[in-house]
């Protein structure tokens, strides 16, 4: 299942490894909307407090600058968010498989 990693194995019944896709992806999930939100918190605060102006070429400029600070770390979230949906994809897809097989078998077994 493409909606989130780890909702594939839960439903294949491999809660272990659908646990820890889904907490991982949670976990850099939470950290990048943090940051995110974080970031326009602080954009805000300048904006009411007055020190910079409600001029979009300033709030973007402003919200680069905050991220580019942050960019290391939200990076690496970004690429253990990737890497978690991708092995939750290629596992469940694999998983799918062998238990289409099995059932397959087994269909074949009772005729």
């Amino acid at each position: 299942m493409l909606v989130f990693p780890g909702v594939g194995h839960l439903y294949l019944r491999k809660y272990l490894l659908g646990m820890v896709l889904f907490i991982g992806a949670a976990t850099a999930t939470y950290f990048i909307v943090s940051s995110a939100v974080k970031t326009a918190l602080e954009v805000a605060e300048k904006i009411q407090s007055g020190s910079i102006p409600l001029e979009v070429g300033t709030v973007t400029e402003l919200v680069s600058q905050k991220s580019h600070a942050g960019e290391y770390a939200t990076n690496n979230a970004l690429i253990a968010l990737f890497t978690f949906w991708v092995i939750g994809i290629f596992d469940s897809f694999r998983i799918g498989r062998i238990l289409e097989e099995i059932d397959g078998v087994a269909g074949e077994n009772k005729t």
